[in-house]
């Protein structure tokens, strides 16, 4: 039995997640050994709101490998192009067709083979494509024994769904997007991977992310209000996964929560 470890960050928010990610690696790397693959959701890197081509090139010269997203992908007008032209940026795969950028991609390396797929739901959030049979699609034709998705979704539902619906046909998947790390790693009866939610990388001292003073006259007055960065004591947060090559199955998930030493 050969075995791939995949390491998976959760949500990427501003300055204080980037620097965390950065500190953090290293020291997960040490904890955890040798680690194939690093795939990374970073579609709050860029203050809490989408990514530019800099901070792209920033976040992959850290150790990243592939970059996954959602719906703030779109925030920065100038990263389209970064999507259209870069294997490595994904955004959600079940947005209509021809939205700029790709969804899924098999990426190799060290004489690995890692399938990654971006999928977004539809529960409170964009009415987008389905995500369930969207997914149908691209396994059709994933060129990858070892297959790993990011479903950027709010309701808990749809991820539990969806990781049901897969399972067998994944190797893991793990949710984004609420930023708040859940406490339900498992294996599912099938083989696959899964956690509703690999929570945040960045600054847990606010609301998700954010400053509290910014985030709250919206709950308050109802009003719009612009979030700003929550610059309090950061972790990086996200799950370890280990996988049987030769039959695309999990062995292993381990969620992790690494304080800033900063």
């Amino acid at each position: 039995m050969t075995a791939m470890r995949i390491l998976f960050i959760g949500d990427v928010c501003g300055k204080p997640g980037r620097n965390v990610l950065r500190e953090s690696l290293p020291a997960l790397r040490a904890q955890f050994g040798p680690i194939d693959f690093v795939v990374a959701n970073c579609e709050n890197a860029a203050a809490g709101f989408g990514m530019t081509a800099k901070l792209f090139d920033e976040i992959m010269s850290f150790g990243v490998d592939v970059m996954t997203s959602g719906n703030h992908i779109w925030d920065k007008k100038d990263f389209i192009p970064i999507l259209e032209k870069e294997h490595r940026a994904l955004r959600p795969a079940n947005y209509p067709p021809g939205t700029p950028g790709s969804g899924f991609g098999a990426y190799e390396k060290n004489g690995h083979t890692l399938g990654v797929i971006n999928l977004q739901g539809r529960a409170f959030m964009p009415p987008i494509d389905c995500p369930f049979r969207a997914a149908d699609a691209i396994l059709e034709n994933m060129r990858a024994k070892v297959i790993f998705v990011d479903f950027h979704a709010e309701a808990t539902a749809e991820k539990i769904a969806l990781a049901r619906y897969l399972d067998g046909r994944i190797s893991a998947l793990a949710g984004t997007h609420t930023h708040v790390q859940t406490a339900d790693e498992s294996i599912l009866p099938m083989g696959t991977a899964y956690i509703t939610d690999a929570g945040l990388t960045g600054g847990h001292g606010g609301v998700i992310g954010n400053a509290y003073e910014s985030v709250l006259p919206k709950f308050l007055y109802g009003t719009p209000c612009k979030f700003e960065i929550d610059n309090g004591k950061a972790k990086a947060q996200g799950v370890m996964i280990d996988v049987d090559e030769d039959t695309g199955m999990a062995l292993d998930i381990q969620r992790f929560s690494v304080s800033s030493e900063t």
